[in-house]
């Protein structure tokens, strides 16, 4: 007779096959061609990452594009802009629409086309010829000369700060309609063409004034345009009264270095602007962020401005959802955690890390949750003790402190298991690439020891859920999407609230959430 235990229908049920091997040569299951797009649009940032590089990325995105409908292609543009603040792959998909769905595309434009950054994002993805064509065409064409014929003096004098292609090129490209003199002045002035200097707005009027006389005011233009010349302290605390949030969190050091907060009650106002709940609302700043500029600020930086940053870091996680029951937060604090969390980039690689993110989303779990149980893991879970009183920014540095080596995702569920423990929600934070716990290392076809070990954990724990964040755009999970079990790509708020639905009964597809969408 056959081996009841091999052959069992209920157990090929319970643990499903492998389908996949993982970049790190482990067995993995790969992602669904919807789940998959949707993963690489809220993860990927076409740069070079750990196990892949900026070109393989690329491929998949297209490959996983075209594998899809138009409509998914467009709801996970939206999704990935609107509820994951990218960047680079919603241009990307915005602009293959304009071929698959020329109609569509118009919608999505307008939806994902939102500042001058990503207009010159989705300029540059349209002439590299990635998007099926080495030029805008015609209806592209006509939706970015629209974009510029009804962007504010505001919008175009902050889109004219980058470059390949700079807003000049953009303008020479689709030969906007002035709809007055002052905007034939401004297009002239930006190409470098005559133009009528009466007609100038009146900001880059004040501009080319100063440029002539710096000792006047300082004109209300965009901070690059200012921070090309040597200011004095005087002037840089005038900038911190006037750049963006964002801006303010990122230039502390420069501020310090360059005397600002020797200027009196530059201090005060720079704190002030931190701390201000409104201006943060509009922003949303993500939590990494704010814990990667406490982490950088240096001494010259007055505590007053840091205790504001702080502040503005716990505020930030008020969206983390509490929880009922016993929560177990496991973090990948494995070697390739280290990568930075947007790839490698010449010029522009992020400081934030795969583990600071991992760190952070379990600090911030265990302020949430007092219960939370914190196992971070590589080949085996990591003793570390953490204290739930402590600041999330000191949990999360303890956290990023340790680690290194291969990677075991089903290490704290075995753990869990041998300790009978009594468990409500799991969240595993990785990049998914677990292969220390491959039996057969290069081969797929067996359950992964994380559904092996998940399975008996739910023996004991009929209720547990558990939630795999992924942060990294590699396409293959550990733990197959089941009712009891939720992948979700990237971290922002939008995974927090799929978190939050998904352990208080809601759905557990991310496929759907994104598909709520409405184009």
């Amino acid at each position: 007779m056959a081996n009841k235990t091999l052959f069992s229908s209920a157990m090929a049920k319970i643990l499903p096959r492998t389908d996949k091997v993982n970049r790190a040569g482990g067995s993995a299951y790969a992602y669904g061609p919807e789940a998959k797009l949707a993963q690489l649009a809220a993860t990927g940032t076409l740069s070079d990452g750990f196990y892949s590089d900026a070109q393989v990325q690329l491929a998949e995105a297209l490959k996983a594009a075209y594998a899809v409908d138009a409509e998914w292609v467009a709801k996970c543009a939206i999704y990935a802009r609107q509820s994951g603040a990218m960047k680079d792959m919603p241009a990307l998909l915005t602009a293959l629409l304009t071929s698959s769905d020329p109609d569509l595309s118009v919608q999505v434009f307008k939806r994902v086309i939102d500042n001058g950054r990503m207009l010159r994002n989705f300029v540059q993805i349209m002439r590299s010829g990635q998007a099926g064509r080495a030029s805008l065409g015609s209806r592209p064409k006509r939706l970015v000369r629209e974009w510029l014929e009804q962007a504010s003096i505001h919008q175009l004098m902050r889109a004219a700060t980058g470059s390949a292609p700079s807003l000049a090129d953009i303008v020479k490209m689709v030969h906007p309609a002035p709809s007055n003199v002052e905007r034939r002045a401004l297009y002239g002035w930006l190409i470098g063409k005559p133009y009528d200097v009466e007609a100038l707005p009146k900001e880059i009027a004040a501009y080319e004034v100063w440029k002539a006389d710096r000792s006047r005011p300082l004109p209300d233009v965009p901070l690059e345009w200012l921070t090309a010349f040597e200011l004095t302290a005087k002037q840089w605390g005038v900038l911190a009264g006037r750049m963006g949030w964002q801006a303010l969190r990122m230039n502390l050091n420069t501020l310090a270095r360059q005397g600002a907060f020797r200027v009196d009650g530059v201090t005060e106002m720079v704190a002030a602007r931190l701390a201000d709940s409104q201006a943060m609302a509009k922003v949303r700043p993500a939590p990494y962020q704010l814990m990667t500029a406490l982490a950088q600020v240096g001494d010259g930086v007055p505590l007053e401005v840091q205790a504001s940053l702080e502040k503005a870091m716990e505020q930030s996680l008020m969206n983390v959802p509490m929880l009922e029951g016993n929560v177990v937060v496991c973090p990948d604090v494995s070697g390739s955690m280290g990568s930075p969390a947007t790839g490698y980039r010449k010029g522009a690689t992020s400081v934030v890390r795969c583990i600071d993110i991992a760190a952070l989303v379990a600090a911030a779990m265990l302020r949430s949750n007092p219960r939370t149980r914190v196992l971070p893991f590589e080949t085996c879970v990591i003793d570390l003790a953490l204290d739930p009183n402590a600041r999330v920014a000191v949990n999360a540095a303890k956290l990023a402190s340790v680690g290194g080596g291969g990677t075991n995702v089903s290490a704290p569920l075995a753990k869990l298991n041998r300790e009978k423990a009594k468990v409500g929600t799991v969240i595993i934070v990785s990049d998914n690439q677990s292969w220390f716990d491959t039996e057969r290392p290069w081969s797929c076809g067996d359950a992964t020891a994380t559904m092996t070990e998940w399975n008996k954990l739910k023996a004991r724990n009929r209720g547990a859920k558990m939630v795999c964040i992924d942060i990294q755009p590699y396409g293959s999970t550990q733990a197959k999407d089941r009712d009891d079990i939720m992948n979700v790509g990237g971290f922002t708020d939008a995974v927090f609230d799929a978190m939050a639905r998904f352990a208080s009964g809601g759905s557990r597809d991310w496929v759907k959430i994104v598909n709520e969408v409405e184009i």
